[in-house]
């Protein structure tokens, strides 16, 4: 059992081995396709900008190595927040394509909703309604935190592993086959995101 973090310049890779290192889980970190060649379990980190996370995997020459470990060989692979978007076919925060792993966009929250002023990031902890406990097992009632203003929207409901709430129902977490993402960080998100970071390495 061992895990992967992609290391292309962004998301807190430290926090996420730091965890792994703790439940004695072997973890390794790739920054080339030649490093994550060999990776068993893949976890996509990402924080800010969209188009600029695009480039950045782009620019770190892992792209098609991850198609091919994820699409032709079927490994498991974990997208957290901005990792998670860039699995859509597109976003709203920006013009370059996704990954296109799911048949998804992502979407901007609208700023208001029924006269009421949104306060954008949604920023803060939240709790989380599983329809599938694969990543969520032996969490209980899962709260999370999140800080986004955009949200996965995909268009098959079969997908979507989780959901909140913040002025409308969004999509949480998502899996199609190996594929899975969280937007939320549980990096962050205490011994919920432990437990989930555990789940994940033991599918």
């Amino acid at each position: 059992m061992k895990v992967t973090l992609v290391d292309y310049g962004l998301g807190n890779i430290q926090a996420f081995a730091n965890i792994y290192r703790r439940l004695n889980i072997d973890v390794a970190v790739a920054q080339n396709a030649d490093e994550l060649a060999a990776a068993e379990k893949i976890v996509l980190p990402g924080v800010g900008a969209f188009d600029w996370a695009m480039s950045r995997l782009e620019a770190s020459g892992m792209r098609g190595c991850l198609d091919e470990l994820v699409l032709g060989l079927g490994r498991p692979v974990l997208g957290i927040c901005v990792g998670m978007q860039m699995m859509a076919a597109r976003s709203d925060e920006g013009e370059l394509a996704g990954l296109r792993w799911f048949d998804a966009e992502v979407k901007r929250f609208p700023e208001r909703v029924s006269d009421q002023k949104v306060q954008l990031p949604h920023m803060g902890w939240n709790d989380v309604t599983t329809v599938d406990g694969t990543l969520f097992r032996g969490i209980g009632a899962p709260r999370f935190y999140f800080l986004h203003s955009y949200y996965f929207a995909p268009r098959n409901p079969s997908d979507v592993l989780a959901s909140a709430d913040y002025h409308r129902n969004f999509t949480a977490s998502v899996r199609h086959g190996n594929i899975y993402g969280v937007q939320f960080h549980p990096e962050k998100s205490h011994h919920w995101g432990v437990q989930l970071l555990k789940n994940f390495a033991e599918l």
